[in-house]
């Protein structure tokens, strides 16, 4: 074999070891944590009545890890959420925090075309215990609905807390 030959060689054989190098760096590149993919964006945001709410920009963070959103309401408030899949417990999982200095802790799982987050137990002023319930529910491409309901201990629907209709900027 021939200095050039061998060269050729090297050069194809690391070629090959650099890309299952790259495929295997990337530890949130799965499935799993693709599925709420579908929300990722720059969105104008509408009430039912069509009247634009805000704006949220939702971009991924850290390797892919983490799907970050900045909310801007028509009113002014902001916050965040940093949602994550745990692959522990193979559940998704937000943080929500905004100016108003609430937060929001979620949990769930992903379903055909949706993400389905809730919180845990919590005590109420109305009720004696309730649940946050949010579900994101991919229309297509350039359409998201998100829906906040509250229920009660028994997973009834009690009220909806929010409706917003995200519509993709172009």
């Amino acid at each position: 074999m021939n200095k050039i030959t061998l060269t050729i060689l090297l050069s194809i054989v690391l070629g090959k070891i650099n890309q299952v190098n790259a495929q295997t760096t990337c530890a949130c590149c799965t499935n799993h944590h693709q599925q709420f993919d579908f929300w990722v964006g720059d969105w104008i945001v509408f009430d039912t009545l069509n009247t634009q709410i805000g704006e949220n920009l939702i971009v991924k963070l850290e390797d892919h890890c983490i799907i970050n959103e900045h909310w801007t309401s028509a009113t002014g408030s902001t916050g965040r959420s940093y949602n994550y899949f745990d692959s522990a417990d193979s559940t998704w999982n937000q943080l929500w925090i905004d100016n108003q200095g609430s937060n929001l802790k979620l949990k769930g799982k992903a379903e055909s075309n949706k993400m389905v987050l809730k919180s845990a137990l919590l005590p109420g002023k109305k009720i004696d215990f309730y649940y946050n319930r949010i579900t994101w529910t991919k229309i297509n491409n350039d359409e998201v609905t998100q829906v906040w309901e509250i229920l009660d201990k028994s997973d009834n629907i009690l009220t909806m807390v929010f409706k917003g209709i995200y519509k993709r900027k172009l």
